[in-house]
């Protein structure tokens, strides 16, 4: 039997996405929202960097995956179907696409979740559960499953199913967060379930597990929800099961291993309420986690010991808190988009030990836009006026080479993508693709 416990297969992984040069899957090639493509440039004429092409596209935060000279794209339309769509990343025709039925709305309507891209296969994961594997040529499902549903899941969460379909060896892996399975992996090829993970502790969330290297083994991590009240006693509305049974339960952060859903280990230290964000892989065992809703971030270290695994904290800090997307790495530091529902402290920069350097405020505000790191530069959108920025990501202050105005509507949420020199950013209305080499 086939196992992707081992490093090597993420190396493998890695590998084989840099030489495509592509972004695809959610946070790109090495999930980890940060691209190797170089000569991006380091100007732009006073109109702004080109647009290439405009798409329309239902409401929605889903982002865009490139593979091989095409896009894909999971919208939603009219809550009644989810659509796959297949556009031409030079021309933005659409080559193709395929609507399945379901129905419902969740609060903040739209699409959720960014396709994976693995050879010929396009794997999905709507709002709603519906988990699709399609082949690229003939256009049409190979298999198709509800992680959800299948078990046991009745009202999704309040801000539906949020998973981005993670492609680990042989393995499709997607958080089920219900009370009959965490965490569930599919073989990629058939559908079938090669295992299913105890519950979670903890409520339902709205994060993807990560697959990180701890002491050369890949596992993955897995961040639930709190029911206790924000800092400061502000309340929020939680993601819960859907039966209204959630009760007071801390959330945890866990280890999960790769090749049989077993916990490898856990920790309580942060609290999120509505965690959204997965952890961000620092080297050595660390991992560092941050949220919205006054959570903050923390800083852990994790290490096998004795044949244990072992977490030990390393800070905590209400000075860095990202709501949306995860934070990137940079030469020591951290760089993330830090405005919340509480706080509005823009876009900020802390050292790996903890420490701020700085952070925009209002100025701008960078309201959950998306962002990504490429070629020592920052390319980042603010989620509330839709600006595209080119940031030098410096921890000695905030940067701003160049900026446009792009984008027409507000929540301008969605993770960014990169291929081939092309930036696909997206709004309630519409995916467009800049130039930006």
């Amino acid at each position: 039997m086939k196992r992707c416990s081992s490093f090597a297969v993420l190396i493998v992984t890695m590998v084989v996405c840099n030489v495509w040069a592509d972004w695809p899957q959610y946070l790109g090639p090495n999930r980890n929202t940060t691209s190797d493509e170089k000569g991006l440039l380091r100007s732009w004429p006073a109109e702004g960097p080109k647009v290439l092409w405009t798409f329309a596209l239902g409401p929605g935060y889903g982002g865009a995956a490139v593979s091989k000279g095409k896009v894909y794209v999971l919208d939603r339309v009219a809550g009644e179907q989810d659509v796959l769509r297949c556009i031409d990343l030079n021309s933005g025709k659409e080559l193709w696409s395929y609507a399945y039925d379901a129905p419902g709305k969740v609060s903040h309507r739209g699409s959720r979740s960014t396709p994976a891209v693995d050879g010929n296969r396009i794997y999905t994961c709507g709002s709603f559960g519906h988990v699709y594997c399609f082949d690229a040529t003939t256009h049409k499902p190979i298999w198709k499953k509800n992680v959800w549903k299948d078990y046991g899941g009745s009202k999704v969460p309040t801000w539906g199913i949020c998973q981005n379909p993670l492609i680990c060896g042989d393995l499709l892996i997607l958080a089920s967060q219900t009370k009959k399975a965490g965490i569930v992996a599919y073989e990629k090829a058939s559908g079938q379930v090669r295992w299913a993970s105890a519950a979670l502790p903890g409520n339902v969330g709205y994060v993807t597990p990560a697959l990180v290297n701890i002491d050369g083994r890949g596992q993955l991590v897995m961040i639930t929800a709190t029911s206790r009240r924000e800092r400061g006693g502000r309340s929020a509305p939680a993601g819960g099961w859907g039966d209204g049974n959630d009760g007071e339960i801390d959330g945890v952060v866990l280890g999960i291993d790769v090749k049989d859903g077993k916990t490898l280990w856990t920790y309580k230290g942060w609290q999120c309420r509505i965690p959204i964000n997965g952890v961000t892989a620092v080297g050595y065992g660390r991992l560092f986690i941050s949220g919205g809703y006054m959570a903050g971030s923390a800083m852990i270290e994790v290490r096998r010991n004795d044949g244990r695994y072992v977490v030990k904290e390393l800070y905590t800090t209400q000075e860095f808190g990202t709501h949306v997307h995860p934070a990137v790495l940079h030469k020591g530091h951290l760089y993330g988009h830090c405005t919340t529902n509480s706080r509005r402290d823009g876009m900020a920069c802390l050292s790996v030990d903890g420490k701020l350097k700085w952070k925009t405020g209002r100025s701008p505000v960078f309201d959950k836009g998306g962002f990504l790191l490429a070629d020592d530069l920052i390319l980042s959108v603010d989620g509330t006026d839709g600006i595209l920025y080119l940031i030098e990501p410096n921890p000695e202050g905030f940067k701003k080479l160049a900026s446009a105005d792009l984008l027409d509507t507000k929540e301008c949420w969605g993770p960014l993508a990169l291929a081939d020199g092309k930036l696909l950013i997206r709004d309630q209305e519409q995916i467009k693709c800049i130039a930006v080499r």
